[in-house]
């Protein structure tokens, strides 16, 4: 049952549970409700607020459950709606609140719509429903744009009939027609069917889309699908003024419930934008992903802390910190690397993958070093603070998955320019216990078969209580290494970085326990020994500096975050040291690439 609070997600940790790799309750080698059933102790431990899942419906499967099939059913592989709701009972039981992906910008090809639209005549009300077009060229053999989608190749496909419809992913996801008042209706009770059942709100999975204009104009090629920061509002496919329409619809369906249910979307545009989705009267919030964008440098998070918190002031909502996601290489890999100015994101870190993980080194000292630093400094931060599931491990990316065991149709779909190895790296299956050891693989000595490090367990009991480890083979090949970083391993450490995100996380409520009741947004202040050295001496060659910035704890004091870019030790300022990321130099000075919270005299 849902609590009274509605503004609980400002403030709140968040944990992002990705089903297929969380923990798996059948033995069946696939993540599903009743391992995450089983797991809720763990996460309540962790002091998470509440948990956000990936993808749980009927789907094929082909984009990690981002091609539905059914919108009000669940994956027979996580189990049934009743288990579906089991979960969010014992969720809310455990004090916490579950949010879930809604995918609203297009369909699997396997939807009952798209079968009926391919038997249906062009012009028909079921083609309707989705984007068809007739193509170029003498007998139109040619798609109606020069597209390429996100997930590679052409981003329309032609359909027996000569018609072709657009897929901005992959080519078993046709976009909806948002212009369809069918369309919009079915979703909304779609929300309401889910908010019936019980969950708090939703993640808005592309959310900066649906809303296109594909006719009446002839510069659709002067476009392409990934110029999805257009400040003007002009690009046919993202960040139409249409699409508020749509979400001040939705807000009407939030705010039947008491208390409402939240939503945050998933954009990418231009910042001056961001405002409109995370008003009160559409979404509430935005994932801001500037932090997680960011390389391990001074400037770059100074910025990105500032164009958030600048949101936020806009939107009277709450900044979003994120470090890493499903979509992306792992922060604690991102780290290790070496850390180069590019013109997009992650662009070395994907070149990295692409060669599987051998084209350069990775510094897996700095990169840990490193993301327990970004870990104290996302946890400090006023606002929501979304942890990817094994982040709280300092997880690496594993990035030798043999090509023929990868499931990301981005590895098989992208071409020349666009090639990626894709996101498996990022979604192998957790390791929970260590003593669940498997033995090398015959088809690799470094990844393991056989066990599953506890992620398959059944129902049977072994003669110490503890949980019989399942023999099914993970959907994804676990590592050998990942025994190190183990959540049995890593609790009886008391240096580990899940003992890390613990402590952090429970300071975090109580010092900061009065910014949950504000629906105003909180800042920080800067204090005066924040900036630039002026010298290069960060990280290969980036230009050092000192983060430092304090919140009012609930006390009245000031609770100051200190972190060193800079190749020196620095002075702490003076005050109580409350938490390290790691262990300070002989002369209490905070060396590089390390965070300090402390209250300050």
């Amino acid at each position: 049952m849902r609590d009274g609070n509605g503004n609980w997600w400002r403030q709140a940790v968040m944990y992002q549970l990705y089903p297929r790799s969380f923990r798996d309750g059948n033995g069946d080698g696939i993540g599903d409700f009743a391992g995450a059933i089983r797991s809720l102790p763990y996460l309540k431990e962790l002091g998470v607020d509440g948990v956000w899942l990936n993808p749980i419906y009927k789907s094929g499967f082909v984009d990690g459950g981002y091609d539905v099939i059914d919108y009000r059913d669940v994956a027979e592989q996580f189990g049934t709606l009743d288990d579906f709701k089991a979960l969010v009972d014992a969720v809310h039981e455990q004090g916490m609140h579950i949010i879930i992906d809604i995918v609203p910008n297009h369909t699997s090809t396997d939807h009952p719509w798209f079968r009926k639209a391919l038997a249906s005549a062009p012009g028909s009300p079921e083609r309707d429903l989705y984007i068809f077009r007739d193509g170029r060229g003498e007998h139109g053999e040619l798609p109606p744009t020069d597209w390429l989608s996100k997930m590679g190749g052409p981003a329309w496909q032609r359909v027996p009939d000569g018609q072709w419809y657009l897929h901005i992913y992959a080519k078993e996801q046709a976009d909806l027609n948002w212009n369809s008042p069918i369309v919009r209706r079915e979703f909304e009770d779609i929300l309401r069917f889910w908010g019936d059942l019980g969950v708090d709100g939703f993640r808005v999975d592309v959310a900066n889309g649906m809303a296109k204009q594909i006719d009446g104009r002839d510069d659709l090629d002067d476009w392409t699908v990934d110029d999805d920061h257009c400040p003007d509002g002009r690009h046919p496919l993202w960040d139409r003024d249409e699409v508020h329409e749509i979400y001040r619809g939705w807000r009407r369906v939030f705010n039947e419930y008491d208390p409402p249910l939240c939503a945050v979307a998933e954009i990418s545009i231009v910042p001056e934008h961001e405002h409109r989705y995370a008003s009160k009267d559409e979404l509430g919030q935005v994932f801001n992903f500037d932090l997680q964008k960011a390389m391990w440098s001074y400037r770059e998070y100074r910025d990105a802390i500032d164009m958030d918190l600048a949101s936020a002031r806009r939107s009277r909502s709450s900044a979003t910190w994120v470090l890493s996601n499903h979509d992306c290489p792992r922060a604690a890999s991102r780290y290790g690397l070496a850390q180069v100015t590019t013109s997009q994101p992650f662009v070395f870190a994907w070149d990295w993958l692409l060669r599987d993980g051998t084209s350069y080194p990775e510094d897996i000292e700095a990169g840990t070093r490193r993301a327990r630093a970004a870990a104290l400094i996302e946890l400090a931060l006023p606002g929501t603070v979304y942890i990817y599931q094994g982040d709280e491990l300092g997880l690496r990316e594993v990035p030798d998955i043999p090509w023929d065991r990868l499931e990301d149709p981005t590895a098989f779909d992208t071409v020349r320019q666009q090639s990626k190895k894709g996101r498996d790296g990022c979604r192998v299956p957790l390791p929970w216990d260590s003593a669940d050891m498997p033995r090398p693989a015959a088809w690799s000595p470094r990844f393991g078969e056989g066990a599953s490090f506890g992620f398959s367990v059944t129902d049977g009991v072994r003669s110490d209580g503890n949980r019989q480890a399942g023999r099914a083979e993970p959907h994804l090949p676990q590592p050998l290494w990942f025994a190190d970083y183990a959540i049995d391993r890593q609790s009886a450490d008391r240096r580990s970085m899940l003992n890390l995100y613990r402590d952090a996380i429970r300071l975090r409520s109580r010092l900061f326990a009065a910014d949950r009741a504000r629906t105003e947004p909180v800042d920080v202040d800067w204090l005066d020994i924040d900036g630039s050295s002026g010298r290069r001496d960060g990280a290969d060659g980036q230009y050092g500096g000192v983060l430092a910035f304090a919140r009012q704890g609930g006390d009245g004091r000031m609770v100051a975050c200190v972190t060193n870019f800079c190749a020196d030790s620095i002075d702490l300022p003076a005050g109580e040291v409350l938490l390290a990321s790691g262990p300070l130099d002989g002369y209490g000075k905070l060396p590089q690439d390390t965070t300090v919270w402390v209250v300050l005299e």
